[in-house]
C-alpha cells in the first residue's frame, strides 16, 4: 500500500506563491504517474496537474497553465506543485494522487492512491 503525504499548504495573498510537496512511501514511486487534484467547498474534485512516470511529460488544467508547475524527484520519492500568481479561485484542498500503472488521466476515479489533502487559501 502506498501512502502519500502532502505538505506546504497555507494562507497566501493573491499574487503570491506556494510550493506543495507530496512524499510517497514504497519503492515503486518511479513507476507511478503522479498528479494533483483540488476541491473547493461545494465543488467536485478537479484535475490540476499530472506528470508521467517515464519521460516527465506534464499536463495541466487550463485554469492553472502558465502559473503552476509540477515536477518530481524520483530519488526522493517526492512530487511538487509550484504555484505562482495565485488567485482567490485557487482556494481549495489540494490532493496528491498516484497511479500505479503509470497512466495519466484527468478523471479522479482513474487514480489509485490519494493523500489526505492540504488546504490552500488565497486571500484577495
Amino acid at each position: 500500500q502506498v501512502q502519500l503525504v502532502e505538505s506546504g499548504g497555507g494562507l497566501v495573498q493573491a499574487g503570491g506563491s506556494l510550493r506543495l510537496s507530496c512524499a510517497a512511501s514504497g519503492r515503486a514511486f518511479s513507476s507511478y504517474a503522479m498528479g494533483w487534484f483540488r476541491q473547493a467547498p461545494g465543488e467536485e474534485r478537479e484535475f490540476v496537474a499530472a506528470i508521467s512516470r517515464s519521460d516527465g511529460s506534464t499536463y495541466y488544467a487550463d485554469s492553472v497553465k502558465g502559473r503552476f508547475t509540477i515536477t518530481r524527484d524520483n530519488a526522493k520519492n517526492t512530487v511538487y506543485l509550484q504555484m505562482n500568481s495565485l488567485k482567490p479561485e485557487d482556494t481549495a484542498v489540494y490532493y496528491c494522487v498516484g497511479e500505479r500503472g503509470g497512466a495519466v488521466s484527468r478523471r479522479a476515479n482513474s487514480w489509485d492512491y490519494w493523500g489526505q489533502g492540504t488546504q490552500v487559501t488565497v486571500s484577495s
